[in-house]
């Protein structure tokens, strides 16, 4: 029973980061086709943000999760003004495009590099939002106050997202543009406009996942490599550009991965996530949630 209670608890708490982090990577793509490679590096600056903000500056905690929100938005922004603005055009922008944001991460990486080399210490740091090992018992299981936390911030952020692209004009002009690009430009939607909000919400989530991510480990600066990877896994598993889909394989993968690490160990988690994406694509190419398409023109 006290397995059952741990794969559970470590289920959600890595579907709870893998679901906030594929989220974004899910939202861009159903937008305008863009797998955003940079994405791992914006979660790495996210738990930076944090750490500048409480312990750099020393402004109160409680606004270090509003703050790297907030960052990791502009840094989106300016990631789409760099690369996806000049290559909305271009004939395999698909293609183009992954290769110009990967190699906008490893620039953002090298110059983060540079900057902890040069103005602080370049070992690895604490989490400061980190609660620690303040616990409870479920069972015989503890579960930390951390991990309740992160439920608690997973679900509020994503019913927001939720909310954000139902109710609201730009939320319903997103809807549009996802679904055809060049009837919501007709109909006098924004798209670039859209797509610079698609990206600087998809990034905002992605500074939020990064905290997640060092509440239980140390803050370095390639930290956001295999989270991003995972969360790939997560949206080519769900169907690229599903959200709801999105959601249900974040859960399926941490329970996946969970199960894998308590039963057996912990260097067999990601193999298992691979097997199980795998047999799904086999089973259903589009993913468990996607449906075939036509390309976009």
């Amino acid at each position: 029973m006290n397995f059952f209670i741990q794969i559970i608890v470590s289920g959600l708490t890595f579907g709870a980061m893998y679901a906030l982090a594929a989220v974004g990577l899910a939202l861009v793509w159903g937008a305008f086709n863009m797998l955003n490679m940079s994405h791992g590096i914006i979660m790495t600056l996210g738990a930076y943000f944090v750490l500048v903000w409480a312990e750099g500056w020393g402004f109160p905690l409680w606004f270090a999760g509003p703050f790297a929100f907030i960052a990791g938005g502009l840094l989106g922004v300016a990631i789409y003004f760099v690369s996806a603005h000049w290559m909305l055009r271009q004939k395999n922008f698909e293609v183009t495009i992954i290769i110009a944001t990967f190699g906008l991460g490893m620039a953002l990486e090298a110059g983060l590099m540079k900057i902890l080399r040069e103005w602080f210490q370049a070992s690895p740091y604490s989490q400061p939002l980190s609660m620690g090992a303040n616990s409870f018992l479920v069972g015989d299981v503890p579960v930390s106050y951390q991990r309740i936390i992160i439920w608690a911030v997973a679900v509020v952020l994503i019913v927001l997202v939720g909310l954000f692209l139902t109710r609201t004009t730009m939320g319903r002009a997103i809807r549009a543009t996802a679904q055809n690009r060049d009837a919501a430009r007709l109909m006098g939607v924004k798209v670039k406009r859209v797509y610079v909000m698609v990206l600087a919400l998809a990034s905002a989530l992605a500074g939020v996942a990064g905290i997640m991510l060092t509440s239980f480990k140390d803050i370095v600066p390639l930290m956001g490599q295999t989270p991003m990877l995972k969360a790939f896994i997560v949206i080519v598993l769900a169907g690229l550009g599903n959200l709801t889909g999105a959601l249900y394989a974040a859960l399926l993968i941490g329970m996946v991965e969970a199960a894998v690490k308590v039963l057996l160990a912990d260097k067999w988690g990601f193999l298992a996530m691979l097997v199980v994406v795998v047999i799904a694509l086999i089973w259903r190419p589009a993913g468990l949630f996607g449906k075939h398409q036509i390309a976009r023109q």
